[in-house]
């Protein structure tokens, strides 16, 4: 299932459809299957198309996380948190921040 879903979202990179959603799926359902290099290459990408996109930003760092990256998890959610304020997305704002203090508190423990 994972496999046909990846394959059509990959299929419609480069084309009219896409975007920043469409990367944004093809990263989630990336980083669903465990292949958090590739998932964070395409969320990467999703964040280039629309800078304020605060789901992106968090998936990113849960990614970067997933891949024992806490440096660039970090850093994602503190561009994740600014692109949230931007937009009023207070939800996104406050869960990115928690996972941010929870690595700080993490750095210091």
């Amino acid at each position: 299932m994972n496999t046909t879903l990846i394959d059509s979202l990959r299929a419609q990179c480069g084309g009219p459809r896409d975007g920043a959603l469409l990367r944004f799926s093809l990263g989630n359902a990336l980083l669903n299957t465990g292949d958090h290099v590739a998932a964070i290459e395409e969320l990467r990408h999703a964040v280039t198309f629309d800078a304020n996109y605060s789901a992106a930003w968090k998936l990113l760092g849960k990614a970067y996380l997933t891949a024992h990256d806490e440096v660039g998890a970090a850093d994602a959610w503190r561009q994740g948190i600014a692109a949230a304020q931007q937009r009023g997305d207070k939800q996104a704002e406050k869960e990115m921040t928690v996972f941010l203090r929870r690595i700080s508190q993490k750095g210091e423990g």
